[in-house]
């Protein structure tokens, strides 16, 4: 085993031996500067799923179904939004849960210092090749009593769409959308009070008076705690497709 690869496995198992939810640890210096790192899985093929995850040969995640995310899945304490991961060039491979011959996928990304990442296994859907898509997290720190809130398209039959963060069964004919004509696999960033929202989603550049029977996603109850993050995961539902499929992840 490299040097690369002891401090990799030494940066995990501190993670694992975390107490508390909030974020794991950084190894014991000096081993090395860290970024932070997670994983969520959409791939949309059942025979494939789930996948136990793999990184740099260490257990990242172990039968992850569809929307399932790790590190906040492993078992406690170690559970954390994301995991300390040393720098540079890393690679994580997904394997079939029951048969874990089968390799459904390979990812490669790179880690920066300071800087957190997720990660998304995407498609699949009809036994097409898995596909990935890699995202750097800003995660600031709110102003007191806000929330810092991401949303992102990750449907790849949705289209554009227009997405409203509102009170519960606010009018969308009278509101504005959170994010306007979010395409695939872009993101936006907003501000919110702590409270209790729902988010819904209409195809971009519905008419105001429309937009209540066009509605394509509708997510109930998202409870916004302030000091904290969220990110809002719009994908296809588990088989592929429509109807949508909603996630919230927590980021701090």
């Amino acid at each position: 085993m490299t040097m690369k690869s002891l401090g990799l496995v030494a940066a995990l198992a501190l993670a694992a031996a975390a107490c508390g939810t909030k974020e794991a640890p950084g190894p014991l210096e000096p081993t090395g500067t860290t970024g932070r790192v997670r994983f969520v899985n959409l791939i949309n093929d059942p025979t494939r799923i789930p996948v136990n995850a793999i990184l740099e040969s260490v257990p990242f995640g172990v039968g992850l179904g569809y929307g399932a995310t790790t590190p906040s899945s492993l078992p406690s304490p170690s559970t954390a939004n994301y995991s300390a991961i040393l720098t540079g060039d890393r690679s994580m491979v997904l394997k079939k849960t029951a048969d874990t011959s089968v390799t459904v996928a390979t990812i490669t990304f790179t880690v920066a210092a300071n800087t957190d990442y997720t990660v998304y296994a995407t498609g699949g859907n009809g036994g097409i090749a898995v596909t990935n898509f890699v995202t750097t997290d800003p995660n600031p720190t709110p102003p007191a009593g806000q929330v810092e809130v991401a949303i992102i398209n990750m449907s790849p039959s949705a289209g554009a769409l227009d997405v409203f963060v509102t009170a519960p069964n606010a009018d969308l004919a009278a509101a504005t959308p959170t994010a306007a004509s979010i395409t695939y696999r872009s993101s936006s960033f907003s501000l919110f009070a702590a409270g209790t929202y729902q988010v819904r989603a209409v195809p971009a550049g519905t008419a105001a008076a429309a937009r209540s029977s066009s509605i394509v996603l509708t997510i109930n109850n998202v409870v916004l705690v302030g000091g904290t993050g969220r990110t809002v995961v719009i994908a296809d539902r588990a088989a592929g497709g429509a109807p949508l499929a909603g996630f919230v992840l927590s980021d701090r």
